[in-house]
């Protein structure tokens, strides 16, 4: 399946290379192909979830590879002391040993392999060094692309389950169809998908090119990051944008335009990360989502860090990308706690 794709949509490729304008000349700019959880290289083979044939004989395969998540986890293999990409594995196992469960199919990849994930009762890491349950916000910067982008649809899929089994019209029970891409109730026969639901993120910036970052109540002291929200009903992403600039820090903004995007199931979200100009500098944090707030230069911000004043978001978030993209290039690191 995945060969029979155009080239423009194949696992991998990367159709939005713009640059962000603001960057510094000569650096290196963080493109969307950089951001986490958006690399998969496991092409869906949507075509396959209704052909039943197929699927059972994939599933009969003994090189059919299995994905089985719980609680938003799954069984992974870190090797020894590695913190950076590409330094731990999914564990998968054979579809005769995965256990009872909600199935559904992940994708085909180029080689013909299939890969399935099951949505199944908690998996108990063996006694085998490095190998532990673990979900996007521990692994996710970890694994390599094909193995993010198959967790981030298994996850996606099984917190989708979860809260599913029920009709949302009459309360019956609904059953999995599509290999699991959807579901049917099973009295009036009306058909459910997975929840999506749409947020903002947004990286502002004011005449003078300072970035604004802000720390939500609930963060410890330092962190802080960018602006970000849902959509609500009957608005469009870019009305969502200046609704929350102006509710959290009370800056209008003039002009709002689309970077990138980034699945998030934790546990249904994805991020539609925009760059608004702001059209003054005085704020006003509501007090209530949002604690503080601060312009920053890339000079001062790069003190900040490097002073330990600042928190920057995790290297998993597209929230980070956002904020190195104006940087110019790679955020500096913090300096090691004492």
């Amino acid at each position: 399946m995945a060969r029979d794709l155009p080239s423009t949509l194949r696992p991998g490729r990367t159709w939005l290379e713009t640059p962000y304008s603001g960057a510094v000349a000569g650096t290196e700019i963080p493109r969307p192909s950089t951001i986490a959880l958006t690399r998969s290289q496991v092409e869906r083979s949507a075509p396959l979830r209704t052909n039943d044939v197929w699927l059972e004989k994939a599933w009969a395969d003994p090189g059919t590879r299995v994905v089985v998540v719980a609680d938003g986890q799954a069984l992974i293999r870190t090797r020894d002391g590695a913190s950076h990409e590409r330094a731990a594995e999914l564990i998968f196992v054979s579809p005769e040993r995965a256990p009872d469960g909600v199935r559904f199919l992940l994708g085909v990849d180029d080689d013909d392999v299939a890969y399935f994930g099951v949505a199944a009762a908690p998996a108990a890491p063996d006694d085998e060094t490095g190998v532990k349950r673990a979900g996007l916000r521990e692994a996710g910067h970890l694994l390599g692309d094909r193995d993010a982008g198959l967790l981030t649809h298994a996850i996606g899929l099984a917190n989708w389950h979860e809260v599913a089994a029920h009709c949302s019209r009459c309360g019956a029970l609904t059953e999995p169809i599509m290999s699991g891409h959807a579901r049917r109730c099973t009295v009036d026969a009306s058909e459910h998908f997975p929840r999506c639901d749409p947020a903002v993120i947004m990286l502002v910036a004011d005449a003078d090119d300072r970035c604004l970052l802000a720390r939500n109540v609930n963060w410890p002291p330092r962190r802080v990051s960018v602006l970000a929200g849902f959509v609500e009903p009957g608005e469009s992403a870019e009305q969502a944008v200046a609704r929350e600039v102006y509710e959290e820090v009370g800056i209008v903004v003039n002009k709002v335009t689309y970077a990138a995007s980034q699945p998030w199931p934790m546990p249904h979200s994805l991020m539609l990360g925009f760059r608004a100009e702001a059209a003054g500098t005085e704020i006003q944090v509501d007090a209530e989502e949002i604690s503080e707030a601060a312009w920053y230069s890339r000079d001062d911000l790069r003190a900040a860090i490097e002073n330990g004043d600042l928190l920057m978001p995790p290297s998993l978030s597209i929230s980070r990308w956002l904020i190195e993209t104006w940087f110019g290039g790679r955020l500096p690191r913090a300096p090691k706690p004492v």
